[in-house]
């Protein structure tokens, strides 16, 4: 587990479902924005312990209301990091929103960036109206992720193809 998390409280040490509660109610609830990104982070280390699961959903649930509900673009930043990392596909959705509407210049280039490193393919042709972002910085970020899925997906396509080897 990551040495770089603040964790005062010992919410690690708990077990799963009193660390989740905790998590979310730092998330919800705390003034300090270092406090909920560390909490996300910590909620996040949930979902990777326990995949398909209850818990798992409602982390990624958790991870869905960063995006909507706070107002912190680092924070937010963190939630799509979590997002990929564990791979929680049905957030894609919360993810491409966030990269074309969020205020926040960190979060939509983090969003748009996590879609990559997901292979969300099905969001490309949404990702391309990012390209039209005014913030120089998203807009470099889209036509990098917008190449490497590009690249990707062809390398998925060899190797889907069937290409029978020489016998002799």
């Amino acid at each position: 587990m990551s040495k770089i998390i603040l964790d005062e409280d010992r919410i690690r040490d708990l077990p799963y479902r009193k660390r989740l509660d905790a998590c979310t109610s730092i998330i919800k609830n705390e003034i300090d924005e270092s406090f909920r990104w560390d909490a996300v982070w910590l909620a996040g280390e949930i979902a990777e312990l326990n995949p398909d699961t209850p818990l798992f959903d409602e982390v990624a649930n958790l991870m869905s209301w960063v995006l909507k509900n706070d107002s912190n673009g680092v924070v937010k930043h963190e939630a799509c990091y979590q997002i990929a990392a564990r791979n929680m596909r049905k957030k894609i959705p919360d993810l491409v929103e966030t990269a074309l509407n969020d205020p926040s210049v960190i979060a939509k280039h983090e969003a748009i960036e996590s879609l990559g490193l997901m292979r969300a393919f099905d969001s490309k042709e949404l990702l391309f109206k990012a390209l039209g972002d005014p913030d120089p910085n998203v807009t470099e970020t889209v036509a990098f992720v917008l190449k490497r899925l590009g690249r990707l997906e062809k390398i998925e396509e060899k190797n889907r193809t069937y290409k029978p080897s020489k016998i002799l």
